[in-house]
């Protein structure tokens, strides 16, 4: 008896709602949804982050080069990437430009988001407009930045010459000095905007209470500052604080650009100078290890903040 067009219908119907039912009743299962939604996350990490670092440390072991498998050489890449004089600089230059850079984006964020704080016209047009530099690409507005700062066409040359307070042209990229503080001016007013709003952000959640009851004690504006608004803001400062060192310590973009490690190799960070190694000069052994530099100091950051944080809890 042949079987009809409705008849495989209505069997095949109960064998999908089978299916259904089954993945549905594995869903249900806490653990079995909790590796669901986990897994995508740990796949990413793995491949973007955990393989390219276990590479990277074999690398640093080995003595590989582009078109050279290499052999293993232990910590060789180490001891001279350490005895470098070029590293050295280079190495010195990320502490001196990470500490800086933190320390004015810091003071200038909060003095910045106490001022955005207060109640005025066109309030959330300004406190917007803000993130315009963290928003621009860093490799566009280092050009821009490159561009003001040029021997010949600086057009903040241009206007220090024309109101007559300097009368050769100060040089900007062309001196060691000169070019690390541009770098860091330039960190600074892209990271500025990142402390200000974050900040403003804690400041938002202080009840104005604390600050009145403060005032009715004979407090001043200081002393509200330093013994209501700092201690309440503490924990997001640190946050805050401990994202920017990461990201200073490991810039990349902003050196490459404005001044390519230059002059005289005098502005190489770390980052910058892996990358002439590993990548433009093709020894990757090399490079790597002169980038995993980083690492033992970024680590060390991270734990001195989750220690201090966790200490903060238990006070």
């Amino acid at each position: 008896m042949a079987a009809t067009p409705g008849g495989v219908a209505s069997a095949a119907l109960p064998a999908e709602g089978m299916i259904v039912s089954r993945w549905t009743r594995l869903l249900e299962s806490q653990p079995v949804l909790a590796v669901a939604l986990i897994a995508p996350g740990v796949l990413i990490l793995t491949i973007f982050i955990a393989y390219p670092f276990v590479m990277a440390i074999w690398f640093a072991l080995t003595d590989i080069s582009v078109g050279v498998a290499g052999k293993f050489v232990g910590i060789a890449n180490f001891t001279k990437a350490w005895e470098d004089t070029i590293f050295q600089t280079a190495f010195k230059n990320t502490f001196f430009y990470t500490f800086w850079a933190t320390v004015f984006k810091l003071s200038l964020g909060m003095w910045l988001a106490l001022l955005l704080n207060r109640h005025f016209r066109f309030k959330r047009l300004i406190r917007a407009s803000m993130l315009l530099p963290f928003i621009i690409p860093t490799v566009l507005s280092t050009f821009a930045w490159r561009w003001m700062f040029d021997p010949t066409f600086s057009v903040i040359n241009w206007t220090l010459y024309n109101a007559g307070w300097i009368t050769d042209r100060l040089p900007f990229l062309s001196n060691g000095d000169y070019a690390m503080w541009c770098a860091i001016l330039v960190n600074t007013w892209r990271g500025m905007p990142f402390f200000a709003i974050t900040l403003l952000a804690g400041l938002q959640t202080i009840s104005p209470d604390l600050h009145e009851a403060a005032a009715l004690d004979g407090a001043n504006a200081w002393h509200r500052f330093w013994h209501v608004t700092w201690p309440l803001l503490l924990p997001v400062t640190l946050v805050v604080v401990v994202f920017s060192v990461i990201q200073t310590f490991s810039d990349f973009q902003l050196i490459y650009v404005l001044t390519g490690g230059g002059p005289a190799n005098e502005t190489h960070l770390v980052a910058t100078y892996a990358y002439q190694i590993g990548v433009a000069s093709g020894l990757l052994g090399q490079g790597a290890a002169i980038s995993l530099f980083m690492f033992p100091v970024l680590f060390g950051v991270v734990w001195v903040q989750l220690r201090f944080l966790k200490r903060m809890e238990g006070a």
